[in-house]
């Protein structure tokens, strides 16, 4: 399984960006998908994730109420809307899945999952 993300940019603070992750294979729609972001010298930090059907959404409280995650199964994609973007918001943005179902605490673990898009760099300035 490949992932291809895709989206990232330059922006202002305030503005919006939409990042996209597509899979080169048609996964179960029960699997996880997640975004991760990494700025250098930090670990990789869990950002949102989205379930399968009826799976809901999860995100980290830094992004609540600004980044919305959705997936489009029939196009075997994700993306990650992010709105109202700050300065600490810049890093590589990673997408993820786990080919297995987890259960909602191992969300945020980067061990959990099995294939990773190749990052997208994100920069906000103030």
């Amino acid at each position: 399984v490949q992932l291809q993300a895709s989206g990232g940019g330059l922006v202002q603070a305030g503005g919006s960006l939409r990042l996209s992750c597509t899979s080169s294979e048609r996964t179960s729609r029960y699997y996880i998908r997640t975004w991760f972001r990494q700025v250098p010298g930090k670990e990789r930090e869990f950002v949102a994730g989205i379930g399968g059907s009826g799976g809901g959404t999860l995100y980290a409280d830094s992004v609540k109420g600004r980044f919305t995650i959705s997936r489009d199964n029939a196009k075997n994609t994700v993306h990650l809307q992010m709105n109202n973007l700050k300065p600490e918001d810049t890093a590589v943005y990673y997408c993820a899945i786990a080919l297995k179902v987890l259960v909602r605490t191992g969300w945020a673990m980067t061990s959990q999952y099995d294939y990773w898009g190749q990052g997208t760099q994100v920069t906000v300035s103030s």
